[in-house]
């Protein structure tokens, strides 16, 4: 099965994500769909040499979405985009998932509208591994969702579980939900209701966990909103920029410091691996009825390869169904109010959150679309 890989994704596509995709060809013989403008493609394979490879296959798509575009423009205006076209190659059974190192949000919603939920699965959910003292722990969700429900973040969890015991090899990952103590009476109304509901599911579920703890190698998995997801994420990123600028500093100003570097110089390249985007390679938005690896938008042929690496364990794990029977088999949370337990739909929230944007960048569309409206 092809992993379909949007070619024009990303900042320095084409070349990164035809040679990343190349690697990925050559260490792990993977059969990778190239996806994109043909010719240009083509250009980068023979630079390559990867030309004559049987495992790469093109689909040619005269589009490309901008890193800036509005996604729901995107939907609207560029039916023959390489991230749509992709998506469609998935929906057709001709790949069996899409990576992308494009526009984030353009990713989500033609995930969406093209693919559509998991049964179960009222949100889908980024994941993301963070460095920890014991390796990496996935944290989700990382900006798909800024408001859910209870029920929303014990799916997060559930899902996350399975993709930690399946791809990253966990025997049973550990879950916690992210709040602002330990105690049973810390979090929101919805952090309770979810860490209630979690205590009853069989999951190795440790309870709440700290911003401490997000490090710490404590648990596996941890929950929260998309909102305070990537505030976290946001925040370890920019206290690596600070203690890098430190460390520089401490390491060149002063004799003592450059000996002292001379002597920890291969510990610090250690830590800054494991603090590379590159080595994980892309997030996986998992709930989507069809596998998705979001890449980093400044992906490097290393970042790429590893993205297809995570697509093609997450497919022969076949993840997704695994998703669907841990969701069947949740017990009634009879307990849980109703106004608790569904919420709007993924693309009711995404329409709401780009609408604004679109009118804004375009506001010719939304004329157009009152205009069309008011015909039928």
């Amino acid at each position: 099965m092809y992993i379909a890989v949007d070619a024009m994704g990303g900042d320095h596509a084409p070349r990164a994500v035809v040679r990343g995709a190349l690697r990925a060809v050559q260490e792990h013989g993977i059969a990778v769909l190239l996806v994109g403008d043909r010719d240009a493609i083509a250009r980068e394979l023979n630079d390559a040499g990867g030309h004559e490879s049987s495992l790469i296959a093109i689909k040619h798509a005269a589009e490309a979405i901008d890193m800036g575009e509005s996604p729901v423009a995107a939907l609207r205006y560029k039916r023959d985009s390489s991230l749509h076209v992709a998506f469609q190659e998935v929906k057709a059974g001709e790949a069996g998932a899409v990576v992308s190192a494009g526009n984030t949000g353009a990713v989500m919603a033609l995930a969406v509208t093209i693919l559509g939920t998991l049964k179960g699965v009222d949100r889908p959910a980024i994941v993301t591994a963070i460095p920890t003292l014991g390796g990496r722990a996935c944290l989700l969700d990382a900006g798909a969702n800024v408001e859910c429900k209870p029920l929303h973040l014990v799916q997060f969890a559930i899902m996350g579980e399975i993709y930690t015991r399946v791809v990253r090899g966990v025997t049973s990952p550990r879950v916690g939900v992210l709040s602002n103590g330990e105690e049973d009476s810390k979090g929101t109304e919805t952090t309770r209701l979810a860490h209630e509901m979690l205590k009853k599911l069989p999951l190795n579920y440790i309870g709440y966990v700290e911003g401490r703890d997000l490090n710490s190698g404590r648990v596996d998995v941890i929950v929260t909103d998309g909102f305070t997801g990537n505030v976290a994420l946001k925040t370890m990123e920019g206290f690596w920029h600070f203690l890098q600028g430190n460390l520089r500093a401490l390491f060149t100003t002063q004799w003592t410091g450059r000996l002292a570097y001379l002597l920890i110089r291969r510990s610090l390249a250690t830590l800054q691996t494991s603090l590379d985007y590159a080595e994980v390679g892309g997030a996986p938005l998992l709930g989507v009825n069809g596998l998705t690896i979001i890449a980093h938008g400044a992906s490097t042929p290393k970042a790429i390869k590893n993205a297809i690496r995570v697509a093609d364990e997450s497919l022969r794990g076949e993840i997704n169904q695994q998703i669907v029977t841990s969701l069947q088999a949740l017990p009634e949370m009879s307990f849980i109010p109703a106004e608790f337990k569904r919420g709007r739909k993924f693309w009711s929230q995404l329409k709401e959150r780009f609408r604004a944007r679109e009118h804004t960048e375009r506001p010719g569309l939304e004329s157009r679309a009152d205009e069309e409206k008011k015909k039928e």
